[in-house]
């Protein structure tokens, strides 16, 4: 990962969750992004307009416990006992945001109107007639279809609008709206398109809605059960396929049906998240490295501040830390675009050298030294650079799996490097000392095997 540097000129007056990068017909373009309470839109200077629509109601910046009116089962404590914190939790606002042709549309579940904004930042953006309300989310499909999911207020109702008319959503012999209602026991959380069909994601299962003509308009079959998504936002697509982040697992669908992903570093991810925040997870592409990460809250965190990435192209995993809330791949704009959480600031990434205090480094997991059964004595390195001198090296050993871990290093890469440590399994990071681009390949240690203790 590439360093960052600020693209807004006037960040967000909260965190935002919720992002989108599009080109009008007029070739500018755009970044929309909306927090709790707010929508705003970016110009390509940065320049931040507001564009809030009138009445919108305002949601959480962070998950919450429902125990208010309604947050539980009627008689279920006697009159003036104080209930305590076990009920169901209420997601951090997040919108889902799509085009219609070159204007904006979005929505949130806590306020539930469908709003249109047609690219003038004198006006704010407006509720779209005649669409459904108390809505759960939102995607324009392939066909050009507004699609609206928890239509009306039923978490399980899928309802879209006329073919390029947003304002006409009641089915007739002279247009192609509709709806159905989906054969689940989750509820929608968001939609996205996928090789010539529209993916649903609910709480538990998967459905692909497919475009037959009139007069059903779509066909809409589950591909996919156990594979529910963890947030709106945790699913990004790509050509292999649509990847989401699961419960407990990670998932594919590229046709057919839904298949899980073997991950490497599934026990750390999901044994070490935050499940009161999960709301705030979200995916986004890095389609120049072939990548997909997910940012999601620590297990000691209110907010996202670790990620994990899954190399699509190479099938390998990596973890780390960095805060973020939301962005949208490069192609609109020549970079990466990522919302931060500590400034509620849009930067540009994968550009520069700038980590803020961070140290650039890769790690590897634990790998036994020799066969594992004996203690292994390094003596020695010779490294494999790219460039001799921009990293250098730190181990990290243990001689039982649960034993105490000992740093030795860091060590300035020379030929040979010599080295002085024992153990049966190490780590081994690498960081960078310069400010520039690094490579290393295999490294080669020089080992005299001990005893067995």
């Amino acid at each position: 990962m590439r360093g960052w540097r600020v693209k807004s000129a006037t960040a967000a007056a909260a965190k935002v969750r919720g992002m989108l990068a599009w080109i009008d017909n007029g070739s500018d373009r755009w970044i929309a992004g909306g927090t709790y309470n707010k929508l705003y839109v970016w110009s390509t200077t940065g320049a931040r307009s507001d564009i809030t629509p009138n009445g919108l109601t305002a949601g959480r910046e962070d998950a919450e416990a429902f125990t208010g009116f309604g947050g539980g089962t009627f008689g279920a404590l006697a009159f003036g006992v104080a209930r305590p914190d076990t009920s169901r939790i209420q997601a951090a606002t997040s919108w889902s945001l799509d085009t219609f042709g070159e204007n904006l549309v979005g929505c949130t579940s806590d306020d539930g109107k469908i709003y249109e904004w047609a690219l003038n930042t004198g006006t704010i953006a407006a509720v779209i007639g005649n669409a459904p309300e108390n809505n759960r989310g939102l995607v324009v499909t392939g066909e050009r279809f507004l699609m609206s999911l928890g239509a009306g207020g039923n978490p399980r109702k899928v309802q879209w609008s006329d073919r390029e008319d947003n304002t006409t959503w009641t089915a007739a012999a002279t247009n192609e709206a509709g709806d159905i209602e989906l054969d689940t026991i989750g509820q929608a959380l968001a939609g996205i398109n996928v090789r010539g069909q529209t993916l649903i994601l609910t709480t538990m299962d998967a459905h692909a809605a497919t475009y037959i003509g009139p007069p059903f308009v779509y066909g809409i079959e589950r591909v996919g059960t156990a594979c529910g998504l963890i947030s709106q936002g945790a699913v990004a697509s790509v050509d292999q396929g649509a990847y989401w982040m699961g419960l407990n697992a990670f998932h594919l669908y590229s046709g057919g049906a839904v298949q899980d992903v073997p991950c490497d570093v599934s026990d750390y991810v999901f044994n070490d998240i935050n499940r009161s925040q999960i709301s705030k997870v979200f995916g986004v592409p890095n389609s120049a490295h072939g990548e997909i990460t997910w940012f999601y809250p620590s297990g000691s965190s209110t907010e996202n501040d670790r990620y994990v990435t899954f190399n699509y192209v190479e099938g390998h995993w990596s973890i780390g830390e960095i805060d973020r809330t939301a962005g949208v791949d490069r192609g609109v704009f020549q970079q990466p675009m990522w919302a931060k959480a500590s400034d509620a600031h849009i930067y540009e990434h994968e550009i520069g050298f700038n980590y803020d205090d961070a140290v650039p480094f890769a790690e590897s997991g634990p790998i036994m030294i020799a066969t594992g059964d004996a203690v292994a004595s390094v003596v020695g390195m010779l490294p494999d650079e790219q460039t001799q001198g921009d990293v250098n090296v730190t181990f990290k050993t243990r001689f039982y799996p649960n034993g105490t871990e000992r740093d030795y290093g860091p060590y300035a890469m020379s030929n040979p490097t010599s080295l002085r440590f024992t153990g049966r399994q190490v780590r081994v990071r690498v960081s960078g000392v310069n400010s520039i681009d690094w490579r290393v390949g295999v490294n080669r240690l020089d080992i005299v095997q001990g005893g067995r203790r």
